[in-house]
Parts: C-alpha cells; structure tokens; sequence
C-alpha cells in the first residue's frame, strides 16, 4: 500500500526522533547540577551545541515555561530571550510523554516565520522533575530521510465555494466556444497526450482553455486558449515522442476519458462540469462541477461510472 502524507510525517518524526534522543538526554543530564544557575547553563549548552544535530537554538525553561538561560546557537551566546515567557508557544502546550522526551509538532516560527519544531528534554533532579532543556530546528536544515509519498488512488470529494453550491439551481451552462468544437479539441488534446509528450493536461472547458505539462519541459506549464485547441497544426509544435512505458494510463484509454470529460460536460444543463485534468503518471482523473465541488480518482474507477451516477 502506497504511503500518504501523514505516513511520511511520521516516518520522518520517527527518525528525526531516534537521532536527537539520547545526545538531548545526556545534555539534559548535565544541566542538572547547574539548574538556576544562568551562566553555568549557558556554558554547557554552549560546550554541547554541536552534540545536537542541525540545532538552530539551545535554551532551558523551567516548569512555568519561563526561559532561565540565554539561547545559545552556533554563533554564540544571546541574551535577549533570558526570562522569556514560552508557556504559549506551542510545544509547551504539548504533553510530554512519561520518558522525558517530546518532539513538537511542526510550528511557524515567531522570528523568522518558518516552519520549526523543537525538541524537549525533562531536566530532572532523581523523580522530580526541574524544567526542560530546549531545542530549536528550523525545518530547512532537517534531512529528509523519508520518502516522498505518492497521491492515494482512491476517490476522494472536496467541497467547494458554498456560495457557488447555493446557487447552482439559478444558473445553466453557456455553451463556450470549446462547446461548439469539442470534438476537435478533444482530438487534438489525445495526439499531444498520446504522441507528443504531454503527460498532465488542465481542461477548463467554461474559459475554454487547456493547461499543458510536456515531459520535455516539466517545470513549465504552456496555455492552449480557444484558437489552438481548433487548430490540428499547433501538433506540429511539439515533437513526436513515443507514450511513455511507465505511464499509469494505458494509451487507448485516453480517448475514452476525453469522451466520458465530454458527456460530463453537456449531459446536463445545470450540474456540468467546468474543468478536468489527467496526468498519465499517477493515473488520477480531477473533475470540477458547476457547484464547485471537485472529484479525484483513478481513472479505472471514473471509466466505470457512467452518467447516471453523476447526475
């Protein structure tokens, strides 16, 4: 089963967790006996910075999420969060598990407004426990040992604009002028999609325009408006490439999901839908109707859903 965003989320706390966990605790140790004692614990955080892997700052708090040290980072010592109040921030609102260690959620930082996250250590004197030694990590120095997850192929439905939904009985499809030349645009759409290299394309049929992503340019989008789409040269604009092996979408099914695009959008006169998109990789189909609500889903699931279902 492929792994969804939160499975990666987790994998990488994980991770990030089994790394920072025991140098935190034997720093935690070290500040026990100079716990109150400001320049002390500047000094040891400052002798044990670099034992913490990508720390941007160190800091203790104590139980009140009063700060009692200053923040110590790679460049040194800096006063000016000493006696700073961090009881509302929102790793101290988080519960520290029984074993002494936590690590935060993902936060926007106060200073830098980026996404961070810290580390906490009980700071413990036998079972009491004193406060808790502090580590910042802002995110763009953190590794990532996960890997990226895939989209989840089943069909999932987001809710649109209620404004929009309120008021779809008021309205009716006007034919655009994609509409009056489907058949041509939907042509020409399958050869750049089967022969000529484009693996994701956008379809707004109301503004009448298609978005285009080629695999000879992927980091590029290009916009075909209402004249290229009734125009079979604009094909010779991009070169002739074989349909990729590794595609999700097998070749000859591409026209069926053009054509089922194209019922969709004229069956009904009230609920039609206004944009779509495939991408011949992950094998998902988008659909956006005139209430505004969207669809994602693989394409097998959406070939075998006729009109009745939708309407």
């Amino acid at each position: 089963m492929n792994k969804s965003w939160k499975d990666s989320i987790y994998l990488q706390r994980e991770e990030l967790a089994r790394i920072l966990r025991e140098p935190m605790a034997r720093l935690a140790e070290r500040c026990t006996p100079a716990w109150g004692d400001r320049e002390q614990l500047n000094d040891i955080l400052d002798s044990g910075f670099s034992g913490i892997p990508n720390c941007t700052f160190l800091y203790c708090v104590g139980m009140d999420g009063i700060q009692i040290c200053d923040n110590v980072s790679q460049s040194g010592i800096t006063s000016a969060h000493f006696g700073r109040d961090r009881s509302q921030r929102p790793y101290m609102k988080e519960v520290v598990p029984s074993w002494g260690f936590l690590l935060s959620d993902a936060y926007i930082s106060l200073t830098e407004r980026r996404p961070s996250l810290t580390a906490l250590q009980v700071v413990r004197r036998d079972d009491h426990w004193l406060g808790y030694l502090g580590a910042d990590f802002d995110l763009r120095n953190l590794s990532v040992t996960s890997e990226l997850y895939d989209e989840p192929g089943y069909w999932r439905q987001v809710k649109g604009d209620p404004a929009i939904r309120g008021t779809v009985f008021q309205q009716s499809r006007v034919e655009s002028p994609m509409d009056r030349n489907m058949d041509q645009a939907l042509s020409i759409l399958e050869e750049l999609l089967t022969q000529r290299g484009v693996f994701q394309c956008l379809l707004h049929f109301s503004s009448s325009q298609a978005t285009i992503w080629t695999m000879d340019d992927p980091f590029r989008y290009r916009i075909l408006d209402h004249e290229a789409l009734n125009d079979p040269d604009i094909c010779l604009v991009f070169p002739s490439r074989p349909y990729p092996s590794n595609a999700a979408i097998p070749q000859v099914d591409i026209r069926r999901i053009l054509n089922t695009m194209q019922s969709l959008r004229v069956t009904d006169p009230t609920f039609y839908l206004r944009t779509a998109s495939i991408n011949i990789f992950n094998g998902i189909v988008s659909l956006t109707f005139s209430c505004d609500g969207s669809h994602y889903m693989h394409y097998v699931e959406f070939l075998m859903k006729d009109t009745t279902f939708w309407f």
